[in-house]
Order: structure tokens, then sequence, then C-alpha cells
């Protein structure tokens, strides 16, 4: 492989790093609320509000729906509003967002649903707000189930990314449709398809990782052993 296709590679590497973190990090601070709200909204929650939960449940069901690449189509307006462009690796992130936050807030509100409710309990028992509730007790007892979450996340929005690579977004996806699938050049799809497999495998197990080292129920175990 020449030298040219490895600067190309490398600056795909990098664009596909920015793009992923950064959406994943704005998706989760829309994701978390959304993802809360629509917990503690729920039947029998500690905000019941069973409206609210409808119609944010049906938002987040809706845009979850749409096939990323027809959103990406359709939010070219807005992204060119928002950013200017409609090509590159920022102009991706704006489509990113809008189509990994819902997902987020279900990984969120699942999270939410592993919490132990006799830790709710006792809270409201001790006379903790449902603010207190939120930021002390669910949140961190969900912080093991949260980080696979995370995990899992990174990696659906890493597939996401290169798939706006035929609809000239950047990265490693660009890099594959242009000179792989276009220009018929094999050995350079191969490669992309590889980064992309090994970056998802070591986000995967750090997030496993991590996951397990902040589980107190494992930490326990191993403790009494």
């Amino acid at each position: 492989m020449t030298g040219i296709l490895q600067n190309l590679l490398w600056t795909g590497i990098k664009e596909t790093f920015y793009m992923v973190i950064v959406s994943t990090v704005v998706s989760y601070l829309l994701g978390i609320p959304i993802g809360v709200m629509l917990y503690v909204t729920d039947k029998g929650g500690i905000l019941e509000n069973r409206l609210l939960n409808i119609v944010t449940g049906f938002i987040v069901n809706v845009t979850r729906s749409v096939p990323f690449l027809i959103l990406l189509v359709a939010l070219l307006p807005f992204t060119r509003f928002l950013v200017g462009t409609t090509i590159g690796s920022t102009a991706t992130i704006v489509p990113l967002v809008v189509a990994a936050a819902p997902f987020v807030a279900r990984m969120v509100e699942s999270s939410l649903k592993e919490v132990d409710i006799g830790v709710i309990e006792a809270a409201k028992a001790m006379g903790s707000s449902p603010f207190q509730i939120i930021y002390k007790v669910l949140l961190p007892e969900a912080k093991p189930s949260l980080v696979v979450g995370a995990a899992i996340a990174f990696a659906t929005i890493l597939s996401y990314s290169a798939m706006a690579g035929f609809v000239g977004g950047g990265g490693l996806g660009a890099i594959a449709v242009n000179y792989g699938y276009y220009r018929y050049q094999t050995d350079v799809m191969l490669v992309t398809v590889l980064i992309l497999v090994v970056i998802v495998q070591v986000f995967q197990e750090a997030g496993m990782y991590l996951a397990n080292r902040l589980d107190k129920r494992k930490t326990d175990r191993r403790t009494s052993k």
C-alpha cells in the first residue's frame, strides 16, 4: 500500500474518531435526560406522567424507526443550516446525533429499570426528593449498565458514520466507498473494514472491563474470596 493511501487511512481514522466521539458525547448529553424522563414518568415512576411518557416515547420510537441513510438525506437542509455544509466529518455529526440520541435514551431507560426498586423505596423513605433519587441513587446504581450501553452506542454510531460515506461523510466510511467501492481497490476496502472491527473490539472490551470494575456485586464477590 502506497504512502499516499497510508496517509489517507490515518486521516480517515482521525476523522472517524472525531465524528464518533463527539457524536457519542452529544448523544449522551441529550439521551440521558430523555432516558431518565422516560423512566421516571412511566407507570409507577417517581414522577409518573403518562401523557408526557407516551408523547416522548412516541417521538423516540419514530426517530429510531427511520433508517439512518434516509434520515441522513432528510436532514441535509437542517445540517446545512447548522454547519453551513452537508459534506465532511463535521456535517456528519448532526445526523449521527439525531439518530443516536433516541437510541441512547432507550439504553438509559433500560439501564435504570435494572436498578433494584428496594433502593429507590429506601431513598423515598429517607425523604429524598425526586432530583436526589435520580442523581444520587438511580444513575450511580445503574453506572455499570450505563457503561456497557455506552460501548454498544459507540459501536452503533461507528457503523452509522461508515454509512455516511455514501453521501459525502468523512472518515473511514468515505475511504471505503470512494476507493474500495468506486475504484475497485479491494485491499483498501479490506483494510478499512479491519480497522473498524479493531476499533469496535477495543472499545467493546474496554467498556466491559470498566463495567465489571464498577459493578459492586462482582467487586464484593471478588473481595469475599
